[in-house]
């Protein structure tokens, strides 16, 4: 085998607040918070002198991560598109499984959250949707039905 476990997935933000409010309504815990900088940064992502604060923000199982990443040098960049549609190029969503849509989705009101489309259902098996949260992260919840 070649690989172990994904480890974490990287979200660049510029603001980490109202991204670390976001995931942790969700449900994530905060697992930790750094700033990284040096030679060794700048060697493993490729750019000169990298300040980067972090936010490693984990699932309640323990076993999924998402690094919340926003750069102090250099600044940011942006693509041009503030809300990347769902079939755009790139990594696009993070899927989450939750017991309650509807609960999730009433906690995530107060964090200005855009539901992409709508509540659906696949067959008797999920109730799905996409949100659009802050920055424009989109993120998946799946609420498992008992036909499943």
């Amino acid at each position: 085998m070649t690989i172990k476990r994904m480890d974490n997935v990287l979200i660049v933000v510029e603001d980490l607040e109202a991204a670390k409010a976001f995931f942790t309504e969700l449900g994530m815990q905060l697992e930790g918070e750094t700033r990284v900088e040096g030679g060794w940064v700048d060697r493993v992502v490729g750019l000169e002198n990298v300040q980067c604060d972090i936010a490693t923000m984990r699932t309640p199982d323990g076993h999924s991560r998402v690094e919340l990443s926003k750069f102090i040098t250099p600044e940011a960049t942006h693509d041009g598109s503030e809300k990347p549609a769902v079939n755009s190029l790139g990594i696009r969503r993070i899927m989450f499984a939750v017991d309650d849509i509807d609960e999730v989705l009433d906690r995530l009101r107060s964090h200005e959250v855009e539901l992409v489309g709508e509540i659906a259902q696949y067959e008797d098996v999920y109730r799905l949707c996409f949100v659009r949260g802050p920055e424009g992260i989109i993120v998946g919840l799946a609420e498992e039905l008992d036909g499943a």
